[in-house]
């Protein structure tokens, strides 16, 4: 409010009007982002999590360990990523999804048959 009285004056301070626009842009990208934008105080009310750096450094200690010459079981790249994308799948709870389309045959009964056979 203060920027918008300010530029309302006729102040001639580009710095102000530097603010302003900064500030306006700011505004814009907010409005124009807000479904994607994490409201981390109801996240954190509801006992959620709201960092993933923990994850983050583990997966960046496997993957390390792993690149290093002298480790016996040592990945490239590309099977770094393959499993990276795997382990998401897994975390996301969409492997069976992903493994029904590769192969269409696999777990034709339902999870509810399954758990009454077992």
């Amino acid at each position: 409010m203060d920027l918008d009285v300010a530029a309302d004056e006729g102040n001639k301070d580009s710095v102000t009007r530097k603010l302003l626009r900064a500030v306006e842009e700011f505004h814009t990208y907010i409005i124009n982002n807000k479904a994607f934008i994490t409201n981390y105080g109801e996240r954190y009310n509801q006992g959620d999590r709201i960092s993933s750096g923990f994850v983050e450094s583990t997966v960046n200690y496997v993957v390390a360990k792993r690149f290093c010459k002298r480790q016996q079981m040592q990945w490239s790249p590309k099977d770094a990523h393959l499993l990276l994308q795997m382990r998401t799948r897994v975390l996301n709870g969409e492997l069976e999804q992903t493994f029904q389309k590769w192969y269409p045959s696999f777990r034709v009964e339902s999870n509810e048959e399954l758990k009454k056979a077992a």
